[in-house]
């Protein structure tokens, strides 16, 4: 009974690591692209460091998170996470009142070219993983993990599934404002939400049971994120001037921070259904 305690807890902590791998390139996601569109903003207003800061500070205590062995939550990551999320929420807030006072509340053209709604969740979206992950970590020796009385893979498979979806939701207006022109744009409006369907059905199921297609889609979807750096490259060349006018065309063009975001999620996905596999509901 000893040794199926240790191995609980040694699993525990490996998947809280993972859920910190998540949370930290989330994090590294949002500081690279707030810090290319504030830039651009002219950080007009001081508000606009505090992303910055916030993302830089979680991908600081992930990292950390990542190499910790130990299987206690750690209090300083624990307020990093929280005042991320916190700052996220805020973020939206701006976002949605810098559209709505413009002339005629939310039309197209606002929703396409103004503070992008969906940008600071990313931030709260990463705080939240980072916040699981340290109640996976802090799960009581050689017991299963367990979050609001639940199993911590269904929670974070749950959690994950609306962060995919809200993801997309932001990529399809952006893609949509630039007319799908390419058809690979289509990809990260039409793979990652299978992703989440597939995650909520294993969130809704059996824990102890693999699942070898989710876990294929999952990594797909995690492979597209990187593979969208790629294109997001390709679209800023197209510029004029292309990379040799690299300081204009990657503030105007897509941004090459954003796909990763999908890979994050995607590790988060596979995070949670390793935590299904191990565990069991009680």
């Amino acid at each position: 009974m000893f040794i199926a305690a240790r191995r609980k807890t040694r699993l525990a902590v490996r998947g809280a690591r993972r859920l910190n791998l998540a949370a930290g390139l989330l994090a590294a996601s949002v500081l690279a692209d707030s810090g290319v569109e504030h830039y651009r903003g002219s950080f007009h207003n001081k508000a606009m460091f505090a992303p910055l800061v916030s993302s830089a500070l979680a991908l600081a205590v992930s990292a950390h998170g990542l190499a910790d062995q130990r299987r206690r939550s750690h209090g300083a990551r624990d307020a990093v996470y929280a005042a991320a999320g916190l700052i996220g929420v805020v973020g939206t807030g701006f976002h949605i009142y810098n559209i709505a006072k413009k002339p005629g509340g939310f039309p197209w053209l606002s929703l396409f070219y103004s503070a992008p709604i969906g940008a600071p969740a990313a931030l709260s979206l990463a705080g939240l993983m980072g916040f699981l992950a340290e109640r996976v970590r802090g799960a009581a020796p050689g017991g299963s993990p367990r979050i609001g009385g639940m199993a911590a893979g269904r929670v974070v498979a749950a959690v994950t599934s609306a962060g995919l979806l809200g993801t997309v939701g932001e990529v399809a207006l952006l893609h949509f404002r630039g007319a799908f022109h390419n058809r690979f744009m289509f990809l990260p409006v039409g793979a990652p939400p299978i992703a989440a369907a597939l995650l909520a059905k294993a969130a809704a199921g059996p824990t102890q049971k693999s699942r070898p297609f989710t876990r294929w889609w999952l990594r797909l979807t995690a492979a597209l994120g990187f593979a969208g750096i790629g294109f997001h490259a390709w679209g800023v060349s197209r510029g004029m001037g292309g990379w040799r006018n690299w300081s204009q065309n990657v503030l105007n063009g897509p941004p090459l921070p954003a796909p990763p975001a999908f890979t994050a999620l995607a590790l988060a996905g596979l995070a949670a259904l390793a935590l299904m596999e191990e565990h069991a509901d009680a």
